[in-house]
């Protein structure tokens, strides 16, 4: 029986790891969209 139950809480573990990651990466792609939109804006003014 205990053995089954700390099977189970790897596989959560591992689970919550896997979403913390994907967080993180989504949180960086996120930022680093807006820093390069940020970038062109400015280009763009300094054109009109």
């Amino acid at each position: 029986m205990w053995q089954n139950f700390f099977i189970s809480l790897e596989i959560m573990g591992k689970g919550m790891l896997g979403i913390f990651v994907v967080i993180g990466i989504l949180t960086l792609a996120v930022s680093a969209m807006g820093k390069l939109s940020h970038r062109e804006e400015e280009g763009q003014e300094n054109k009109d």
